[in-house]
Parts: C-alpha cells; structure tokens; sequence
C-alpha cells in the first residue's frame, strides 16, 4: 500500500513538475509573444507619429509658401493700383483737350495737310459719335476744300476723345484717341511714378 501511496505521490509529482515546467515555457513563449507585439506595435507608432510630423512640416512649408505667394501678389496688386490711379490722374486733362472741338478741328486739319502733302490717296477718320454733330460740317466743307479730295469719316461709340486718321486702303493709321495717348504718356509715367513711390 505504501509503495503504490509512494508511486502516486511520484507520478503525480512528476505530472506536476512537467506541468509546471510546460506551463511557464507557454508562459514565457507567450511573453515572448506579447513584448514582440509591444515592440511592433511601438515601431507602428513611432512611424505614424514621424510621418504625422512630416506631412505637418511639409503642408506648413506649403502653407507659408502660399501665404507668401498671396501677399507679394496683393501688394504687387495695390502697387499697380497706385501707379495706374496716378498715371490716370496725371492724364485725366488730356481727356479734356482731346475731347475738344476746337483742338481735334485744328490738329485734324494739320496732320491731313501732312498726309495730302505726302500721299495721294483719300483719307479714313473715325472721331468721336458724341462729336458727330458738331463735327460732320467741318469734315464734309472746311476738311474736304481744303484737302481738295475726299475724306471718308466714321463716328464711334469706341472712340470717346481725339481721333484715328490714315490712307482710305488701311494700310496703316495714326490713332491719337484718349486710350492711345493715355497708354503712351503711361509708358513714360510708370516707372518714374514707381521710383518715386515705392523706391
């Protein structure tokens, strides 16, 4: 009795020992396991948060780009604005003088002497519509007496101050309106008008 008492103790000793032994290498395997995972789940993290911070970095370089773009074009923007209220300005009499009836009779008269001078072809004039009244008595009489051949004149909306002159055949044409001279004297205007705004 006593040896078949001694011989369960053993085997159940052993059982024990072997599942104890079992048990913590499951325990250690699943350890193992489970820092492998931390370690790979800390690796996964750390690349989410680098690559976070990059796409940060990099939409607030794109950011700041932009936002430098936007005001240098701005102030570009208001600087021509500037430049182009004072050149407007600066030549806003012009207007005045080339609107008039007296001063656009005058110069017409003068420049076709030139072109009847140097040409012999009939002329092409387009004046102002809002002149066509005061203006059509002049062309068909003192104009055309005194060119002594004919001058073929158009009225237009388009034109609101001065003229356009040249051959009949358009081959080409001198444009004295407001618009033409305004860009011309412009051309001129802008950069000392620049330097002595901006520098």
């Amino acid at each position: 009795m006593d040896k078949l008492q001694e011989l369960t103790q053993k085997l159940y000793n052993e059982g024990l020992s072997k599942g104890k032994e079992e048990g913590e290498a499951i325990l250690a395997k699943a350890q193992a396991q489970a820092q492998e995972i931390v370690a790979k789940a800390q690796e996964e993290a750390k690349a989410i948060i680098e690559k976070a911070q990059k796409e940060a970095a990099d939409y607030k370089v794109k950011v700041e780009g932009d936002v430098k773009m936007a005001s240098t074009q701005a102030l570009q923007a208001t600087k021509a604005g500037i430049e182009n209220l004072i050149v407007a300005k600066a030549v806003e009499p012009a207007k005045d003088v080339l609107g008039s009836e007296a001063f656009l009779k005058e110069v017409i008269t003068a420049v076709a002497k030139n072109f009847s001078a140097q040409e012999s072809t009939d002329l092409s004039l387009v004046l102002p519509e809002k002149l066509q009244k005061s203006l059509e008595p002049f062309i068909t009489a003192e104009l055309t007496k005194t060119l002594g051949k004919g001058v073929e004149t158009t009225f237009s909306k388009k034109v609101n101050a001065g003229f356009k002159i040249g051959p009949k055949d358009g081959s080409y044409f001198i444009d004295l309106t407001d618009e033409a001279f305004q860009a011309l004297i412009g051309e001129y205007l802008r950069p000392a008008t620049k330097k002595i705004l901006f520098g």
